[in-house]
């Protein structure tokens, strides 16, 4: 493959390390903690946790682009990608100290380490243009998605003693040092390419000003623009499935905390076959055709979870679900790169998180409002159904760029 391997592998990386947050805080243990401990096990656990949600995707959404502007300004991003990876690991480590009825301190610490996780993906993704070439960018991000759910594995083959011996609150800052110590590596060897800069004011005022100008361009990108949207609607309810899997799986279908580590073991292992086989496939019939594949999949997904009730039954949703979860993000993000501008990367992966973090406001409240209503998870998960429909359809005039259109020079 071209491109240098040492970086992508360091790259790469820090997808293994940051799932640990992703697997343990919001899919599974501190989920399903948030819900039956701290929130008594009340039916209004899952609008809490949705409110959670909601409010730290809203505010990553509010500061990605300018954030991402000031990073693309200043050639910065490892400087604020540490910043934001700190904040997740001590918030990650602070809920330990969490019990009964602390449902405002849960809340608050979850969404200060939500907000560093999902914030610190805006200058990681930013990275994927910097480290290979053009024709190579579906599998390359598929092997950071590959490596993030091996990450996964790993985390859960490491918190499963503490399971059994009923230590939930300790599997937190055992998240936080998997984190820290394997995100070590991009920090000290990958570095940002360097160029001059002639600053005119405060980064900060200077971001603004970047937004700005793009979102008054945005004629001239009209393609990304409409990528952009139906990714805020298929991604809602890839984020909404991934906050409230867990949840669903112990109160709907009975799961105990180890039948939930076997099922997300299941989950992750066909994440990573999907994140690398449909990354590659995505590089030879092209990232639309491939996200079509995987919303389909996802379709499927929805209705089956809302159709079987049995554990067994499950296993096999699990299954299509993982494989569609890992493709659906991975192909997502190779496209994202080749529509983007070369010297505005930062800034549009900012637009990128913007777009996808919003999204994820509506799609956990839509959750959590028809679970709190109907008193049915099965109604909630069925109604996310809607966002991967709408995804689908606005989907079909996005333009997948050809090779021959994009520049193949190495980086």
């Amino acid at each position: 493959m071209t491109g240098n391997k040492s970086k992508i592998f360091t790259w790469t990386l820090f997808d293994f390390a940051n799932t640990s947050f992703s697997i343990v805080v919001v899919t599974f243990l501190y989920a399903v903690y948030f819900k039956e401990v701290i929130a008594d096990g009340k039916p209004i656990g899952d609008l809490y946790w949705s409110l959670g949600t909601s409010i730290s995707m809203v505010i990553t959404a509010l500061i990605s682009p300018v954030l991402g502007a000031i990073a693309d300004y200043s050639t910065g991003k490892k400087r604020f990608l540490l910043f934001f990876t700190l904040i997740c690991i001590f918030g990650t480590s602070a809920l330990y100290f969490l019990g009964p009825g602390q449902v405002f301190a849960g809340l608050v610490l979850f969404i200060v380490a939500n907000i560093g996780f999902e914030a610190g993906l805006v200058f990681y993704d930013a990275f994927l243009p910097e480290i290979t070439v053009p024709k190579n960018y579906g599998r390359v991000s598929g092997y950071g998605f590959g490596m993030g759910y091996l990450g996964s594995l790993a985390t859960l083959g490491i918190i499963f003693p503490f399971i059994q011996s009923d230590m939930i609150k300790e599997t937190f800052p055992v998240a936080a040092l998997f984190f820290l110590i394997f995100s070590l590596p991009l920090f000290l060897f990958l570095h940002d390419q360097r160029k001059n800069i002639i600053k005119t004011g405060p980064y900060y005022k200077i971001g603004f000003q970047r937004v700005w100008s793009t979102i008054s361009n945005l004629k001239n990108y009209k393609n990304l623009a409409v990528f952009l949207l139906a990714y805020f609607f298929y991604i809602e309810g890839v984020n909404t499935i991934i906050f409230f899997s867990g949840i669903y799986a112990s109160t709907t279908l009975g799961f105990s905390n180890t039948e939930l580590i076997e099922f997300f073991l299941t989950v992750q292992t066909t994440a990573i076959i999907g994140s690398v086989v449909f990354g590659i496939i995505a590089d030879s019939i092209g990232q639309k055709n491939t996200l079509v594949i995987t919303l389909i999949l996802w379709l499927i997904t929805v209705i089956l979870a809302y159709s079987v009730y049995d554990k067994t039954g499950f296993y096999i949703v699990g299954l299509i679900a993982g494989s569609a979860m890992g493709s659906s993000q991975s192909t997502s993000r190779s496209l994202m790169t080749k529509l983007t501008p070369q010297d505005k990367k930062t800034e549009f992966f900012g637009f990128y998180s913007f777009f996808g973090k919003s999204s994820a406001v509506v799609g956990p409240l839509a959750f959590g409002l028809v679970s709190f209503l109907t008193g049915s998870q099965r109604i909630a998960i069925f109604s996310i159904g809607f966002f991967f429909v709408v995804g689908l359809f606005i989907l079909r005039w996005v333009k997948d760029p050809k090779l021959t259109d994009l520049q193949t020079n190495e980086s």
